[in-house]
């Protein structure tokens, strides 16, 4: 399915339940849209934390963290993209990241995820490379992937 690129709030998307964003292997998740999961997400934060300090967070993998509520839930996939918060982000391991999300995408029907622009924030890539990453990634799926590439803060009206 065609990617499709947006603009808008990535947590206020209608209908959106799963994200993903890329991370560190560091277990920093201090600046850019990746503090914003972790203030929404603790729990998924502290996990992850865990798992980058034992060495189970590589490049290239991914963290896939459910939440469920009374209405549903929220999946998050933690994408693997970059080694350090000093280090910038790596295309390969975002392209592996990416197929395996898909796979667990699948495994857990989900049809649907929303992402930012992966890698080319504070991971430093350009983003016509990252974009044109993400199309092909995108073509070769029957999962819809939502790239929010500019973002616009959601009206309080």
């Amino acid at each position: 399915m065609p990617t499709v690129f947006v603009s808008g709030d990535l947590f206020h998307h209608p209908g959106l339940e799963a994200f993903a964003h890329g991370c560190n292997c560091a277990g920093a998740m201090g600046k850019g849209i990746a503090l914003e999961f972790r203030q929404r997400f603790p729990r998924m934060y502290a996990e992850y934390k865990q798992r980058c300090t034992d060495g189970r967070f590589v490049l290239g993998d991914v963290f896939v963290w459910a939440q469920e509520d009374g209405a549903g839930g929220v999946t998050v996939f933690n994408l693997a993209t970059q080694q350090t918060t000093r280090t910038r982000a790596d295309i390969q391991a975002i392209e592996t990241a990416l197929v395996r999300m898909l796979a667990a995408a699948v495994a857990a029907q989900i049809d649907r995820i929303g992402l930012p622009r992966v890698g080319a924030g504070l991971g430093g890539l350009p983003w016509d490379e990252v974009r044109a990453l993400l199309e092909k990634v995108g073509a070769a799926t029957a999962i819809e992937l939502i790239v929010f590439e500019t973002y616009v803060p959601r009206s309080s009206t």
